[in-house]
């Protein structure tokens, strides 16, 4: 997606350690606009599948999958919650998710109410890199029994496993900008 390419080499920021920052307009800041035209391509991307509802990641994944549900129908998007609150009754989905710009490990969970065998689901998150945060999706989509329909991220590292990984397994991951290349040093970041 043009538009979004483009507000990455604008507003983009790389940090060492091959960290991308686009918190001034995706996971910070949300451009609700860039998010809606960005719902709209996914919806293009995925057109005839069944969507039932939508899958996402706690936090940054939220916003972004929230309009993107929009233009599947206005279906429900459920978040993998990393962390148990009294509010939830015990009767959970969970996996084991590294996060790769925080360094921790997060046990992310789902209530078993929100997804039932058989649904159609759509995994939409920020960014992929190793791919840790979907895999952690899918286990819990294997849990459920659900169907996954497709995986669409905002901003792939495409230089980093987790695209090539999941296209591997046969997953469709409809990425909106994919970064071949980024040097912290230059400032430079290439497209794929």
């Amino acid at each position: 997606m043009q538009e979004l390419e483009e507000r990455i080499l604008t507003e983009g920021v790389i940090r060492p350690g091959n960290v991308l920052k686009v918190d001034g307009f995706i996971n910070h800041q949300c451009d609700v606009d860039l998010f809606d035209r960005m719902g709209a391509e996914w919806a293009r991307l995925f057109a005839g599948r069944p969507v039932d509802k939508i899958l996402t990641i706690e936090a940054s994944g939220i916003a972004l999958a929230s309009i993107a549900a929009l233009h599947f129908g206005r279906v429900p998007v459920v978040f993998a919650r990393k962390s148990v609150g009294k509010n939830l009754d015990g009767d959970l989905y969970h996996a084991v998710v590294h996060s790769y710009t925080h360094g921790v490990d997060n046990n992310v969970i789902v209530e078993r109410r929100l997804l039932n065998p058989g649904e159609n689901v759509i995994l939409i998150d920020d960014f992929l890199a190793n791919g840790a945060a979907i895999r952690g999706l899918l286990e819990i989509c294997d849990q459920a029994k659900v169907n996954v329909q497709g995986i669409g991220i905002a901003v792939e590292k495409g230089f980093q496993t987790g695209g090539h990984d999941l296209r591997a397994m046969g997953y469709d991951v409809q990425s909106l900008a994919i970064v071949q290349e980024m040097d912290a040093d230059t400032g430079t970041i290439r497209f794929a």
